[in-house]
C-alpha cells in the first residue's frame, strides 16, 4: 500500500489571533455579530476575508460584489505576496497606532488599512495587464476611502497610513518597507510632465501630517519629514527636514522613525 503522508495545518498566528478577537467581540457586541461573522469567522484564510471586504466596501451600482469579490479572490490565490503584505501592514498599524488595541480593528474599522489593501489588488490588475479595471479600483478605493493611490505605483510592507484622509500617490511614485505616514500627505508630481515624475521613498521613512514631497526625488531611508512640510528636492538618509521649501534641520532623532512615530523636532 502507498504510504500516507499526513496533513499538517498551515500555522498562521496573525489570522489566528484576529478569529480569537473577533469571538470576543461577538460576546462583547452582538448587535454586531452578523457584521464580524460576515466579514471574519465565516471565512477559513485572511485572504478571503479580505477580499470579501474588499467587495463590500468597493461594490457599487456600476459593479457587483460578487464579481470584485472574484477579482480579489484570483488575486491573492495567484500572488502569495498580497497576503504577506497585508499581514505585515497589519501588524504595521498594531504596534505604530496608539489607537490599534487589536488585528480585527484595521480589518473591519480603519479605511487606511483597507484602502492600501484594496492598492495592492488594484496594483496587482495593473502588472497583469487590467489597466482598466486596475483604475477603475483606484477610482472607487478614492470614492470610497478618500485615498487616492494609482495602481502603477510601487508600496512595499509594513506600511501605516494612519488616519488616511485625503492621501495622494502619484503613478511612478515608488514607496519602501516600513513606512508611516499621516493624513492628507501627497506624494506628486511638480507640473505636467511625462514620465518617471514622483517621489522615492526610502525603507522606514516618517511623513508627517499634510507633508507634500513633490517631484523626482529621493527620500533617504529612516528619515523624519515633519508635519505641513514641502520637499522638493533629494534628502540624505537618517534626517529631519522641515519648512516650505523643506530644509535639513537634524538628525533623524533615532534609528527607526517610522516604528517609534515620533514627530516632536526635538525629540
Amino acid at each position: 500500500m502507498p504510504e500516507r503522508k499526513p496533513k499538517f495545518a498551515t500555522l498562521d498566528p496573525v489570522w489566528a489571533r484576529i478569529r480569537d478577537e473577533a469571538r470576543q467581540a461577538v460576546k462583547d457586541e452582538p448587535l454586531l455579530g452578523g457584521v464580524i461573522h460576515n466579514s471574519l469567522l465565516h471565512h477559513p484564510t485572511m485572504e478571503r476575508a479580505l477580499a470579501f471586504r474588499f467587495a463590500v466596501k468597493l461594490a457599487s451600482a456600476e459593479i457587483s460584489e460578487q464579481i470584485l469579490r472574484e477579482i480579489a479572490d484570483e488575486a491573492y490565490t495567484r500572488d502569495s505576496w498580497l497576503g504577506e503584505a497585508a499581514r505585515a501592514d497589519l501588524v504595521a498599524v498594531h504596534e505604530r497606532d496608539p489607537a490599534c488595541h487589536r488585528f480585527l480593528q484595521p480589518v473591519l474599522y480603519f479605511k487606511g488599512y483597507q484602502a492600501v489593501q484594496a492598492y495592492r489588488v488594484g496594483h496587482w490588475l495593473w502588472t497583469t495587464g487590467r489597466v482598466d479595471m486596475a483604475s477603475f479600483i483606484q477610482m472607487r478605493v478614492s470614492e470610497a476611502f478618500g485615498v487616492d493611490i494609482h495602481p502603477a505605483a510601487r508600496i512595499g510592507k509594513g506600511i501605516m497610513i494612519d488616519h488616511a484622509h485625503s492621501i495622494v500617490i502619484g503613478e511612478t511614485a515608488v514607496v519602501g518597507d516600513n513606512v508611516s505616514m499621516l493624513h492628507s500627505v501627497t506624494l506628486g508630481g511638480t507640473g505636467k510632465e511625462d514620465g518617471d515624475r514622483h517621489p522615492k521613498i526610502g525603507d522606514g521613512v516618517l511623513i508627517g501630517a499634510g507633508a507634500k514631497v513633490l517631484g523626482n526625488i529621493r527620500i533617504g531611508r529612516c528619515t523624519r519629514i515633519a508635519a505641513g512640510s514641502v520637499v522638493l528636492s533629494d534628502v540624505p538618509a537618517c534626517k529631519t527636514v522641515a519648512g516650505v521649501p523643506a530644509r535639513i534641520v537634524g538628525e533623524a532623532g533615532c534609528d527607526q522613525p517610522a516604528l517609534s512615530m515620533d514627530q516632536l523636532l526635538g525629540g
